[in-house]
């Protein structure tokens, strides 16, 4: 029974399976980006176990497919158990090694890159200091508690928690209130007057007179989905009132016991203990047109902890790294229509935490090594063995014919 596993794992069918079910599952969800957009298609196809199907609307859904996940998981452990069971260290085959070795790290690394990876935008405006990012996707509650003057207390719910608390009770725990989920919606589509197809919130505080349309996920890689609940927030038994947020409605404050609060969804927060100040933001387009030249930003970068505190210019392919963050230039709001305006430039960096971004090169220079390598051996195996088969190296000796 052992063996037959061993056999499984080992055997060079199971690696062309998942080698061919990895172009499977790169061709279906290449097609299923157009309708879905990249990020869906990244969940449902890439990071999953299976990928489901099922008629729209449903409560039901069945796998169809094994998902990146799962065919990555039996394609390492093929690699490992070959890596192990087969081959023999031998100098013959020490290119072999290297390349496979190689190969397990890139699937290793590009496992911990989705694990531990993330991206999110940072938005100054000329003269503010930022010591936060926003996440491109991901949206949270946040109640606000701003009794303190030098500071405010901030408790964030994950919009996830949110969806699975869906018309249950969130006990206060840490939080001062005790909040009941009325309902949530992941995307919605929000008016200020009565319009078919939508419906009004009843919501007895804040915004009471909003009418509300379900809507689809956005697919769209610039555009993101509008995530909205209704909130009952308690203290005791004592009902304070109902609340819709939404991450398009400002927060919403109210009085209790002297103390004022805020409560309101946002993009998720991502807060550093240093912070950028935008001191100059730079828009340029080539003269005569509206293409864009350059984007530049000169930002001052403070750290209390360290006692940092210097200029750095970002700008395109030039991106600030630090403390295992990178900002690159995303956008900007900074031409001469915007100053025109007396509007006040702004300049937007994606932030990248990517703890494992060396390892696909790395990954790929071991497998280029392996293959030079394991090629050389046979070069010189091939070479030694054909200059010892040469004529020139065979002995021979002369004979004369006989005569009678």
């Amino acid at each position: 029974m052992l063996d037959n596993i061993v056999k499984f794992f080992t055997s060079l069918r199971l690696t062309v399976t998942c080698l061919t079910l990895f172009m499977l599952i790169v061709f279906v969800g290449t097609i299923a980006q157009v309708d879905q957009g990249l990020y869906i298609v990244q969940e449902r196809y890439f990071k999953s176990i299976f990928v489901y199907w099922g008629p729209e609307n449903a409560d039901w859904q069945i796998p169809v497919m094994p998902g990146g996940y799962l065919v990555g998981t039996f394609l390492l452990l093929n690699l490992v158990g070959a890596y192990i069971a087969r081959f023999k260290l031998t100098r013959k085959k020490v290119g072999i090694y290297i390349s496979h070795a190689g190969l397990i790290l890139l699937i290793l690394g590009q496992l911990f890159t989705d694990l531990l990876s993330r991206e999110s935008a940072m938005e100054i405006k000329e003269g503010e200091t930022v010591s936060h990012s926003s996440d491109f996707r991901l949206n949270e509650l946040a109640l606000i508690d701003h009794s303190k003057t030098e500071e405010d207390k901030v408790y964030a719910l994950s919009e996830s928690f949110l969806q699975s608390k869906s018309g249950a009770t969130i006990p206060s725990g840490p939080l001062p209130f005790k909040i009941n989920v009325k309902d949530y919606w992941p995307n919605v589509s929000l008016v200020g007057k009565e319009k078919e197809g939508y419906t009004r919130i009843e919501a007895n505080s804040g915004f009471n007179n909003v009418f509300l349309k379900a809507m689809p996920p956005e697919t769209a890689m610039d555009q993101r989905d509008v995530g909205a609940a209704v909130l009952e927030i308690m203290d005791g038994d004592t009902i304070l009132g109902e609340w819709l947020v939404a991450t398009v409605l400002d927060p919403q404050k109210f009085n209790h016991q002297g103390k004022e609060f805020s409560v309101g969804m946002r993009a998720k927060r991502y807060y550093e203990d240093f912070s950028l100040t935008l001191l100059k933001a730079t828009h340029e387009n080539y003269t005569g047109t509206m293409e864009p030249k350059n984007f530049a930003s000169r930002v001052r970068l403070q750290n209390e902890g360290t006692g940092e505190d210097r200029e750095v210019l970002v700008y395109m392919n030039h991106p600030l790294r630090y403390h295992g963050l990178t900002f690159f230039q995303h956008q900007m709001s900074a031409n001469e229509m915007v100053r025109r305006q007396g509007l006040t430039a702004t300049s937007t960096f994606q932030v990248v935490q990517n703890p494992t971004w060396l390892t696909p090169y790395l990954a790929c220079a071991m497998v280029g090594v392996g293959l030079t390598v394991q090629f050389m051996v046979h070069l010189i195996g091939f070479t030694r063995k054909r200059r010892n088969s040469s004529p020139s190296s065979i002995n021979t000796r002369a004979t004369t014919p006989k005569t009678a």
